[in-house]
């Protein structure tokens, strides 16, 4: 594959579990661009995890910290790679910006192997109230038709992460979202 420079940002979307942190750290790697990780950023910003976050303001007060984050993210900065939360692109706000400002990959993953990442790590505020499997099959019905809204799809399947990241850079290569250096 040709060198190639991006034109716009990378903005990975999907569930819990995706892989959106780390596809996204290899991709940035191959392109040779930033990672930013949305969740990171926010924690920086309110200077607490996204659970406390959680426990002391709830959802709503985090949602609204998340479409800020994100603004920030993609306005002014050179093109990067950024892995969103799985509720950011549920915000209307935040897609019409993705939409405007950059191209958006849907990482697509079936409910085992969500259920399998998922279980790697106790950092899942959505999680915490009751069964992970009935909240992700919940989370599946609601949130997959407003993914499908992204610019592209991706499976992200059981297997290396770096074949997710070459089936990425062939849909964006050739693409009018990249430059040929």
């Amino acid at each position: 594959m040709p060198p190639f420079r991006l034109a716009r940002t990378v903005v990975l979307v999907g569930l819990m579990g995706a892989g959106k942190s780390s596809i996204g750290k290899r991709l940035a790697q191959r392109l040779h661009v930033p990672f930013v990780d949305a969740d990171t950023e926010i924690e920086q910003a309110a200077g607490c995890t996204i659970d406390e976050i959680f426990e002391r303001h709830g959802e709503t007060a985090f949602r609204d910290g998340e479409r800020r984050v994100i603004a920030r993210l993609l306005t002014g900065s050179p093109p990067h790679v950024l892995a969103t939360g799985g509720g950011a692109f549920m915000d209307p706000e935040t897609r019409a910006r993705i939409k405007a400002t950059a191209v958006s990959i849907w990482l697509r993953a079936d409910l085992d192997v969500l259920l399998r990442r998922v279980k790697k790590r106790n950092n899942r505020p959505l999680l915490k109230k009751g069964d992970p499997r009935e909240i992700l099959e919940r989370l599946i019905a609601t949130r997959y038709p407003v993914y499908a809204e992204a610019d592209l799809v991706v499976d992200s399947l059981d297997g290396p992460h770096d074949q997710v990241v070459d089936a990425i850079l062939t849909l964006i290569a050739p693409g009018e979202e990249t430059e040929h250096a």
